[in-house]
């Protein structure tokens, strides 16, 4: 079985790897800004642009979207112990664009499905 990352900081920078080109279109040009906050996340910058995506450490440019948590609250999200639309709804995600939030969710395979 590969290796499912556990930390916030490691499932951002693990993104690459899932994104989905074909839920883009070709001119999608997007920069979400992510900030987790507690000991295993931190701030990233993952950038959606001419079916690419790229992910870097820090706030890199304008973000179309930030999206702020705690980094045990998106991990529990992403490793499936707690429901994505519940979270939000519980202010445990933030946004400042709910509509891109949207859109980032489909940009990515799913870490773990739900049972």
């Amino acid at each position: 079985m590969d290796y499912i990352p556990q930390t916030a900081r490691e499932i951002v920078l693990g993104l690459k790897e899932r994104f989905r080109p074909d839920k883009c279109e070709a001119d999608t040009d997007m920069t979400f800004h992510l900030d987790f906050s507690g000991d295993t996340g931190g701030l990233f910058t993952v950038t959606v642009k001419d079916l690419n995506c790229t992910v870097s450490e820090g706030h890199v440019g304008e973000s179309t979207c930030t999206i702020s948590a705690k980094a045990s609250d998106y991990e529990d999200i992403e490793l499936g112990r707690t429901n994505p639309q519940m979270a939000f709804m519980m202010g445990k995600i933030k946004a400042t664009n709910v509509m891109a939030l949207m859109q980032f969710i489909t940009f990515f395979r799913r870490l773990v499905r739900p049972e």
